[in-house]
């Protein structure tokens, strides 16, 4: 497959583009880029610093990708932004690289969406099967685990990490961890349960939801602290790995507290 570059597109000669590689008007890609097999820019995108875009993955107009990330404290210093395979990144979304605070490295994976308007923030993780709906704002040093999606305008502090397959509800101020499987909403969010459509459209048996429901009423119930819950729900469900992958998750702990339901009182790591 040819490369074409648009005659009215500028794309530093230093800039290695894979075989396939589409441009369209008015492109600007730096010298540092690197543009996978089958990437298409389709047009107006701005690529910049040291920015690996994966194969396929395609740009739409006025995406700002690769700048120097928001962060008062950065120096200059050499981080990256590496985006993998088969995304679909849409009007004017902006995506910043790494800072020296946080890795050197803004990281996303395969096959996420990103619809206009939203910004994923320098030192970010984001993992496969994502998708970021309009204006989803994500601050730095952000962690967002496989197949989440969050809602139209919603807000994700910095620090804050976003558990496998969880749903960020529209316009939710998230500033605590969210936990795998969980649903999140409002300003400031809560925990509003399991994201039970999400699980039945991913193909979970009933059985494995069931489990799901029945480990989350016990760590979020009254009695004891989250630490001794923890611990239950693990001994009453060893051989549920799904639910371990909760409790993992709230073991690991991290900057912020747990995200945890409107009635429920913060509880102790």
């Amino acid at each position: 497959m040819s490369t074409s570059i648009h005659p009215m597109s500028i794309v530093d000669p230093r800039a290695q583009l894979g075989d396939g590689v589409i441009i369209g008007p008015f492109c600007t890609v730096g010298p540092d880029a690197v543009l996978g097999e089958g990437v298409e820019l389709v047009s107006h995108v701005v690529l910049a610093g040291r920015t690996t875009i994966g194969p396929r993955t395609r740009i739409y107009p006025f995406a700002s990708i690769g700048h120097p990330p928001q962060d008062v404290k950065y120096r200059g210093e050499p981080s990256t932004l590496t985006i993998g395979a088969d995304c679909q990144i849409r009007e004017g979304v902006t995506m910043n690289p790494g800072t020296e605070g946080g890795g050197m490295e803004t990281v996303v994976g395969d096959r996420c969406f990103f619809l206009a308007n939203s910004h994923v923030g320098h030192d970010c993780r984001l993992g496969n099967n994502i998708i970021f709906s309009n204006n989803v704002m994500c601050a730095g040093h952000v962690t967002i685990g496989n197949f989440a999606i969050l809602s139209g305008g919603c807000g994700i502090q910095q620090f804050v990490r976003v558990g496998d397959h969880a749903f960020i509800g529209g316009g939710a101020g998230v500033m605590s961890d969210v936990i795998p499987f969980g649903t999140v909403r409002d300003n400031p969010a809560h925990l509003a349960g399991l994201n039970l459509i999400g699980l039945k459209r991913r193909g979970f048996t009933r059985e494995q939801i069931n489990e799901l429901r029945r480990a989350y009423r016990l760590l979020f119930a009254d009695e004891g602290t989250l630490s001794e819950r923890v611990e239950d729900v693990a001994s009453q469900f060893a051989d549920h790995p799904l639910v371990h992958e909760i409790l993992d998750f709230i073991r690991e702990g991290g900057d912020k507290a747990l995200c945890v339901p409107r009635d429920v009182t913060v509880p102790e790591r």
